[in-house]
């Protein structure tokens, strides 16, 4: 092996990572609990010396994760899951590199449909009343043509937690926020895709709720399909 091939790359945090890493050591050190507020925006980005921009993703990067809920009355606080937990999700959030877009799709779509095929065979009642929830939660955000991003994301981690596999639902908390939020960002018809999207997710709860995985795969693939195919034109494949 060559003297070039003994460096390493050098990697640079983004502003982001920057602000997710200091949540997550002041967590770790317990300066941040359970229920606890956060700073404004405005005082954040004094204090990081860097635009509310940065701020804003970084906390919605942490809402998708359930580390942080924006309250529009109380602000942004810490939510109250075990924090050992949280600690990890937050390294995990920063420790993904960031693949191209396509290639986190591609290992989405079979993550998803092994998601459905074991929820339509081992659903319990009770997940079939966290689904129908989630369902509900999406279906009022999108008829009040309101960004349903986060609800979207519920119903598909509440299809991963049906499934009763642990590693699936926690690879998913990993590469379905920046699908999500790269695909609404790049989208042109949002309103439509959601509508859409509506009708899928019922779908795919009924196959679930009627324990058929033949059916529940085939609506999932279909569900899928826009995303795949418009990862592909990214790559220019």
């Amino acid at each position: 092996m060559g003297i070039l091939e003994s460096f390493k790359t050098i990697e640079v945090e983004s502003p982001v990572d920057k602000i997710i890493r200091q949540i997550r050591d002041l967590i770790i050190a317990g300066y941040l609990k359970a229920g606890d507020k956060l700073p404004s925006e405005r005082k954040l980005s004094d204090k990081f010396g860097i635009g509310r921009t940065h701020i804003r993703n970084a906390i919605k990067k942490l809402e998708f994760y359930g580390i942080l809920t924006t309250n529009p009355q109380s602000g942004v606080i810490v939510n109250g899951t075990d924090m050992v937990a949280m600690a990890g999700l937050i390294t995990n959030v920063m420790k993904i590199e960031s693949p191209d877009f396509f290639s986190l799709v591609e290992t989405r779509c079979f993550m998803e449909v092994f998601s459905v095929q074991q929820a339509a065979s081992r659903r319990t009642k009770e997940d079939i009343l966290k689904l129908q929830e989630a369902l509900a939660n999406y279906e009022a955000k999108v008829e009040s043509d309101l960004p349903a991003e986060h609800e979207d994301f519920i119903f598909h981690i509440k299809i991963a937690e049906a499934s009763h596999n642990s590693v699936i639902k926690t690879l998913m908390l990993i590469v379905l926020p920046d699908i999500l939020e790269i695909y609404r960002n790049e989208k042109l018809c949002p309103k439509e895709e959601a509508r859409k999207s509506l009708i899928e997710h019922r779908n795919i709860l009924n196959a679930i709720i009627e324990q058929d995985s033949s059916l529940a795969t085939n609506y999932m693939n279909e569900h899928l399909k826009d995303v795949l195919e418009f990862s592909k034109k990214k790559l220019n494949l």
